[in-house]
């Protein structure tokens, strides 16, 4: 009996679909996992992890972009912008550390039932 790749896994991720393909300056592309969308300051913020050829990631790096959709066409494709301003880059990623802090807290508290 094989396994279904489509199936959503305990934590509700879904590798299937939530996935991004983004294109670095040097031409390259690279399939990321679409860990959450945070909102500081009331600019939204992606958070993606870069995966390998297998789907994997290995060192445990995630990027940092601002999001953007367009409210007039759900379909269109969302907006991501390079944050190049240390200040704006730390409040992203001390943001972030929350998120882990408040997953992992809910994983602790869901393991109890």
């Amino acid at each position: 009996m094989g396994k279904n790749n489509n199936q959503d896994t305990d934590n509700g991720y879904d590798a299937e679909e939530m996935t991004v393909d983004l294109e670095l300056e040097d031409g390259t592309s690279v399939t990321c996992a679409v860990v959450t969308i945070l909102t500081v300051s009331d600019q939204d913020y992606i958070v993606l992890l870069p995966l390998n050829e297998d789907g994997d990631n290995t060192d445990g790096e995630v990027w940092f972009y601002r999001y953007s959709e367009n409210p007039d066409d759900p379909n269109e494709e969302p907006d991501l912008g390079y944050i190049d301003d240390d200040e704006e880059y730390e409040a992203v990623a001390d943001a972030f550390d929350e998120y882990l802090d408040s997953a992992e807290f809910d994983e602790l508290v869901g393991e109890e039932d």
